[in-house]
């Protein structure tokens, strides 16, 4: 990184400062990147229907026709 002072004459001091500053900076926006989404639960997907078959229509199919465990 270079940091190039093009008008004043500071101090080494504030040279210290304002470079403290540009780097907690870059820190921040290195830290602030947006992280993968995390992967979806196996349980709470619903393309896993798909997997199973439906009940066939009877007297009793309401009590099968709940999530396919």
């Amino acid at each position: 990184m270079t940091i190039k002072v093009v008008r004043g004459n500071p101090t080494p001091e504030e040279l210290a400062a304002a470079l403290a500053v540009v780097r907690a900076r870059a820190a921040a926006a290195d830290a602030a990147a947006p992280a993968a989404p995390a992967p979806r639960a196996a349980w709470s997907d619903p393309s896993r229907i798909a997997l199973h078959r439906l009940p066939h229509p009877s007297r009793t199919a309401w009590t099968r026709s709940t999530w396919p465990s």
